[in-house]
């Protein structure tokens, strides 16, 4: 059976609209890096999906890149939903593997999105991130974005970086 959002006369939400040029897979390599760890470059896949629901399903995930582009190790995860609001307001929900969940709000201009941190939960055993920072937005045909963490006792730091071509619809 075909995905829901692939079935003839499936229409999405009219709330994601404002989020619509995000729809799809992308895939490109970036660098993440803090004081408390060494830069490596990383590749990354996310996908933007839709249920139908006044909101967008969010996966990521990231491997190692060696020097010559080769794929190492797996790095990290986060699932998520973003919901867009009235007056171009969005609120974003994220997960991670590690522990640790995330509320951001935030806004959305045109292709651009800025987000911050409401509130951060995490287990017992995750690490100790205390914030964080989003901006994601088109350059040109390619989704970009940077995230900046505050954790480990660091303020708000920036941690990773990429830009990424949209593979599929």
């Amino acid at each position: 059976m075909e995905p829901l959002a692939e079935q003839p006369g499936f229409e999405p939400h009219p709330a994601i609209a404002p989020l619509s040029f995000l729809l799809g897979r992308w895939e490109g390599a970036g660098v993440v890096g803090y004081p408390t760890i060494e830069s490596v470059n990383f590749g990354q896949e996310i996908t933007f999906s839709h249920n139908g629901k006044p909101f967008l399903i969010y996966s990521s995930r990231t491997w190692l890149l060696d020097a010559d582009g080769t794929v190492g190790r797996p790095l990290a995860m986060e699932v998520g939903f973003w919901r867009p609001q009235d007056n171009d307001q969005l609120e974003v929900l994220l997960t991670h593997p590690t522990g640790i969940t995330e509320i951001y709000v935030g806004h959305i201009e045109g292709t651009k999105i800025e987000l911050i941190t409401d509130a951060v939960v995490r287990t017992a055993t995750a690490k100790e991130v205390a914030a964080g920072k989003r901006l994601y937005g088109l350059i040109g045909a390619d989704l970009g974005y940077a995230y900046d963490m505050a954790a480990v006792g660091q303020p708000l730091t920036p941690h990773v970086s990429a830009q990424l071509k949209r593979v599929s619809t």
